[in-house]
């Protein structure tokens, strides 16, 4: 008798660690379903990432659309207008990438503004509804179903580069800008000089391959000033899709996943200098697609068949289809195709 004490106690603790380990187990299954939720990572999807595969992926025709949106930043005026816009077009049969650039001047009947200042007005709304604003009016431009977005903050651009310790870029046409805009000077009264050139700098680019630093890499994508065709918003949609494919090859070469180091501090570079709307589990399911590309990386323009009409029909310097939308969309479509 005296020893049914202890076998109570027993029995006691026994039940008290059942429910202790029962609770734990909700409690971990909770904070599991949680993050799975708001990263999209589960167990099963983690063992894809490992051996084959990952992430559910939104497609189309074999085709994961993501739209780049890519703004100046800042705290000055305009800092969110996307003056760099390209859809990159990943073909999950070919493992294939092509990259379309959309000029910034696009007339939208839709905003009844330039399609730059989606994002603009999207946020301006609500918080987060840049990305469905931006999202809706480009498929309207292109015709595509757009299935993800990512911005880029252009003041924090230049650190993803310098992490990588710099790209190497092929530049194709020399140019010179006299006008560059210098960071921190754009209200600078200049001592009363009536040219304001004091805001300004002169920068150069050399016809060939050249490595660029962060700030270099930024200075060649968004210059606009230079004189001739290297002047136009054409030459920059070129030049930014060259230092994708610059950026690209970089981190194939040097294999970041390989460098935790490296890793680390790109992964905090790119989460500072981007925004998105896909989950961590799609991030990397993409990226885990990026690194099995095969072949160059195919560059598309719609330049040719845009043109400027008379000033006095917008009110501003616009570009809208030299025919109608139908045949942008079926030029990209065949584009995509080949």
């Amino acid at each position: 008798m005296r020893r049914r004490p202890l076998f109570t106690a027993s029995i006691l603790i026994a039940i008290l660690l059942v429910i202790s380990i029962a609770f734990g187990v909700v409690k971990l299954i909770r904070i599991n379903t949680e993050f799975s939720k708001n990263t999209g990572l589960d167990l099963p999807t983690v063992v894809k990432l490992f051996v084959d595969g990952g992430a559910a992926l939104k497609t189309s025709d074999n085709k994961i659309n993501i739209l780049l949106l890519g703004m100046a930043g800042g705290a000055h005026d305009g800092s969110d207008l996307t003056d760099t816009i390209i859809i990159a077009s990943f073909d999950t049969q070919k493992h294939t990438l092509a990259l379309l650039s959309i000029p910034r001047d696009i007339w939208s009947d839709a905003l009844k503004d330039k399609i730059n200042s989606a994002y603009h007005y999207g946020e301006a709304k609500k918080d987060g509804g840049g990305i469905v604003l931006a999202r809706a009016i480009m498929e309207d431009v292109t015709g595509l179903p757009i299935h993800y977005v990512i911005t880029l903050d252009f003041t924090q651009f230049e650190g993803i580069i310098d992490v990588l310790g710099g790209i190497d870029v092929n530049v194709t046409t020399a140019f010179t800008d006299t006008e560059y805009p210098i960071e921190g000077k754009e209200n600078d009264e200049c001592d009363g000089d009536p040219k304001y050139l004091c805001r300004y700098e002169t920068i150069q680019f050399l016809q060939g391959v050249q490595h660029m630093d962060g700030k270099t890499a930024l200075k060649y994508v968004r210059s606009r000033h230079a004189e001739g065709d290297e002047g136009t918003d054409f030459a920059r949609g070129r030049r930014q899709q060259d230092v994708i494919s610059a950026l690209k090859q970089k981190i194939m070469s040097l294999k970041p996943w390989f460098h935790p180091t490296i890793a680390s501090q790109l992964l905090q570079a790119a989460d500072t200098a981007t925004d998105t709307d896909m989950t961590i589990g799609e991030q990397l399911t993409i990226g885990k697609m990026a690194m099995r590309l095969g072949g160059e990386i195919k560059k598309i323009s719609i330049d040719h068949l845009l043109y400027v009409p008379p000033t006095w029909m917008y009110g501003r310097y616009v570009l809208i289809p030299e025919e109608d939308y139908e045949t942008v969309h079926t030029y990209i479509k065949q584009e995509l195709l080949k």
